[in-house]
């Protein structure tokens, strides 16, 4: 299912070594609310879903999060801090608390949630750091991270409204394309 490409996403650069910011961005490589946090809850929320297009949707942009993980790993230790590590409890990484079969839109909520926890905590370093470039590769996440609730808004929606197969592919469609614009 993934393959590994050298190029980043994104590029990373900074201006200086910071290692009081890099100990900011490293809670987004391992915190609670990490990039590898979300890449786990798509792949397991994954497992769950009947609906061929939703799945696929949910693998795509997974692998994607697997990609901000790297870059903000890049950055940490461009930033100063050169020992990286990732201890972090898999409970988080649960479907649904206490139930057997969540149900999609539940799932949905959940990611939801997650991508505007980053989202907010992209803003945070935003505001923080004053690295030009840092700005740029914020820019970029944060954007990232509002097409994939866009996409989950609109999967959100067209579950509600019994959508069919084409109104769902044309999901994947959008989410492909947005890749094709990297700012």
């Amino acid at each position: 299912m993934f393959s590994y490409q050298k190029r980043l996403l994104f590029p990373v650069y900074v201006e200086h070594p910071d290692e009081k910011t890099a100990a900011l961005f490293l809670e987004h490589f391992k915190g609670k609310d990490s990039e590898l946090d979300t890449f786990a809850r798509y792949m397991v929320f994954r497992l769950h879903v009947d609906n061929p297009v939703v799945r696929d949707l949910f693998g795509m942009i997974g692998a994607e999060e697997l990609s901000h993980m790297e870059m903000i790993g890049v950055a940490v230790k461009k930033l100063g801090i050169s020992e990286l590590s990732y201890h972090n409890s898999p409970e988080s990484w649960t479907a649904a608390k206490d139930q057997d079969e969540p149900e999609v839109y539940q799932m949905l909520q959940t990611i939801q949630i997650s991508e505007e926890r980053s989202k907010k905590s992209y803003l945070k370093l935003l505001g923080i750091t004053t690295d030009t470039y840092l700005k740029k590769m914020l820019r970029f996440l944060i954007n990232r991270e509002e097409i994939h609730q866009r996409l989950i808004e609109k999967t959100m929606n067209l579950i509600e409204e019994n959508g069919g197969n084409e109104q769902f592919s044309s999901l994947i469609h959008e989410y492909k394309m947005s890749l094709r614009v990297v700012k």
